[in-house]
């Protein structure tokens, strides 16, 4: 199905360009606000943002149009995403938002949805408000004596402090611990270093200076040189790096080396396997996780389920499997005995965990297995997706043919920018280089 406005995840693009212009943005607060009216009268609706320059404008736009539908709004403020997934649920509303473009840079910006249950909504959803984005605002708007309020909720962040401490065994604290935390100048820039202080550790904060253009600005998870140098800089026990909205998390050992999400899924999965916690006689993933890591649960008796890219298909196939741990090797880590979507905050508190029972240094429990060579090549494009070109089409199938039996190939086109993905791994890594230079070649010349 064609979308017009929503992609991977939620709504996003370039700040004060379509879609995410005020008046498109108020559009979408008036049919979310519209769609979720329902029988019980006035929806109860949060909203929590990152640290963007246009936050404060797409906050303001969103807010008049649900407030326009009859919506009551209460405003959390910089919040991570996680955190307005389990606040919905807590303060029972009808809809949670958060506005962010997660690990993209400041000038993009972007809306996710969560249902009253806390999970992402669901494609069928998301066409719905599709749909009354663009219908006749008339028609949407509640009338003037059934107007909404809007109030801003002060200690939001503490609530969450509180939520993501009682994730960490009872019994285990951090004292001792010396921890570099990166908060990506985003969301968590101010809860994620209180959280690991107020449990004993010895907290070193990078990226916790938002200035609305410097989020995800070389640092974070897509960017986690600067947390490893701290790390050893620091003598620090682990690094521990967040994006934007910190869902996902990136995890440095003592050495500053770093460690994706498929080593998180791998040790998490161990962990919860060995004391009979984990559900589903498996692990979700993606199509991009590392074959290493399949190989590694197939080893222990457990299964890779994988699905396509984004953490809510990942959360609706564990929902649809009974599993209750997945992710992706960017390091969404959703573990669903607690969370309704990826907490890189909650996740790292696991690691945290596993070394504290184990009494081990995190180099010793978080490299499990050796990846299987992995090549990932980003092609951006402009104008119309180039995957149906004849001759891409073509060098498509040939590199499919030279990998047959020797490893898998994965091209997709991005939910987020105009860029096509391009990954292939195998043990034979001469061999995976080859194909993805090959593809990206025909790819960059239908792309000029």
């Amino acid at each position: 199905m064609e979308r017009k406005y929503f992609g991977t995840d939620g709504i996003r693009g370039r700040a004060n360009a379509r879609p995410m212009d005020p008046e498109t943005v108020m559009r979408c607060g008036l049919a979310a606000g519209h769609l979720f009216r329902g029988e019980s009268g006035a929806p109860r609706v949060v909203i929590g943002k990152d640290t963007r320059l246009s936050g404060y404008m797409v906050e303001q736009a969103l807010t008049a149009g649900l407030l326009s539908a009859g919506a009551n709004v209460l405003l959390f403020g910089p919040l991570p995403t996680p955190a307005v997934a389990m606040l919905t649920r807590s303060l029972r509303a009808d809809l949670g938002i958060m506005i962010s473009a997660s690990h993209n840079p400041f000038h993009d910006n972007g809306i996710k949805f969560f249902g009253p249950d806390g999970y992402k909504l669901s494609d069928e959803q998301e066409a719905r408000i599709e749909a009354l984005m663009d219908a006749d605002p008339a028609e949407l708007a509640a009338p003037s004596e059934k107007l909404g309020r809007a109030k801003r909720i002060d200690d939001a962040q503490a609530r969450y402090i509180e939520f993501a401490k009682r994730t960490l065994p009872r019994a285990l604290r951090l004292d001792g611990l010396r921890v570099v935390i990166d908060c990506a100048n985003g969301a968590a820039y101010r809860v994620a270093p209180e959280a690991l202080w107020e449990l004993g550790a010895e907290v070193v904060k990078i990226g916790v200076e938002p200035n609305g253009y410097n989020i995800n600005d070389k640092c974070g998870s897509t960017a986690p040189e600067r947390m490893c140098e701290k790390v050893r800089e620091m003598r620090a026990d682990i690094g521990i790096a967040l994006d934007g909205d910190a869902d996902r998390v990136i995890i440095a050992d003592e050495k500053g080396r770093v460690i994706d999400g498929d080593q998180l899924l791998a040790l998490i999965a161990t962990s919860m396997l060995e004391k009979g916690q984990l559900a589903g006689g498996g692990v979700v993933a993606t199509v991009m996780s590392n074959l290493g890591l399949e190989r590694y649960l197939n080893g222990l008796g457990l299964k890779l389920e994988r699905t396509r890219v984004g953490d809510r298909y990942v959360m609706e196939r564990m929902r649809e499997g009974g599993y209750n741990l997945g992710g992706e090797q960017s390091g969404h880590i959703i573990l669903s005995d607690h969370t309704t979507t990826g907490d890189g905050l909650i996740a790292a508190l696991q690691v945290l965990a596993v070394g504290g029972e184990k009494g081990k240094k995190v180099s010793e429990v978080c490299h499990l297995f050796d990846p299987v060579p992995q090549v990932l090549r980003n092609v951006r494009y402009a104008g119309v997706n180039p995957l149906d070109a004849a001759d891409v089409q073509a060098a498509i199938a040939e590199a499919e043919k030279a990998l047959e039996n020797k490893g898998r190939l994965v091209i997709r086109p991005s939910g987020t920018e105009p860029v096509i993905r391009i990954m292939a791994e195998g043990d034979d890594s001469r061999l995976i280089r080859d194909v993805v230079d090959s593809i990206a070649g025909v790819l960059q010349k239908q792309a000029a």
